[in-house]
Parts: C-alpha cells; sequence; structure tokens
C-alpha cells in the first residue's frame, strides 16, 4: 500500500512567517455538506483565503480562492459569502468561526503551533 496515494492536498498551507487568521464553518446542509473558509496572513501582511463546500464523503468541492488587502476586506469576504448562502440555503446558514486542526509535513497532526 502507498501512503501517499491516500493523501489529500491541503486547501491551504501555512508557511513560516505566516499565521492562521481563521477559520468558518456552515452547519451541515442536507444533501450538500458543509461550507468552510479558511484564511492566513502573509509575509506580506494580504490576507489569502479559500472557500469550499466539504461533501459528506469528505471531498472537497467548489474551491474558490483569493487575496485582500486587511482583515477588514477579509471580514468583508466572509459577508458576501455568508450572504449567498443564507440566499441559496435559508438565513439560518452562515459560517462561523471553528476549531481547526493543523498538521505537520509528512501528515502528523501539529500542536496548533506555527514555527
Amino acid at each position: 500500500m502507498n501512503p501517499d496515494k491516500n493523501r489529500v492536498a491541503a486547501i491551504m498551507n501555512v508557511d513560516d512567517g505566516e499565521e492562521i487568521a481563521g477559520m468558518w464553518v456552515s452547519p451541515h446542509i442536507a444533501g450538500t455538506g458543509v461550507y468552510k473558509m479558511l484564511a492566513k496572513k502573509r509575509k506580506d501582511n494580504r490576507y489569502e483565503w479559500a472557500h469550499f463546500v466539504q461533501r459528506d464523503n469528505g471531498v472537497k468541492d467548489s474551491v474558490y480562492r483569493g487575496d485582500v488587502e486587511s482583515k477588514e476586506q477579509l471580514e468583508q469576504v466572509l459577508t458576501l459569502m455568508n450572504g449567498l448562502l443564507s440566499k441559496i440555503f435559508g438565513k439560518e446558514i452562515k459560517m462561523q468561526t471553528a476549531k481547526y486542526d493543523t498538521y505537520v509535513i509528512g501528515g502528523g497532526k501539529g500542536d496548533g503551533t506555527i514555527n
């Protein structure tokens, strides 16, 4: 068995000198899955984000990416994405701040710190 065959590519990597800016997750939507948005602050002080749906079978689908100049603009992106989710799935469907897991190179679970 090839262990690399089962490895899933990360939606976002946080490199040395970068920091996690946040993770937001929607409630589960029957037949669709869970919407997520990840963000990091890069070395150049811009914020990079990724928005996607994680299907019930674990597949990450419909990945959209972008970057903005400030935390305020990142919050605007989150507000826009939440507005679309609410319009499509109902008022109660909005992404909220969530806990996140970190992993180190090689696939092991990290301790939440970035070195």
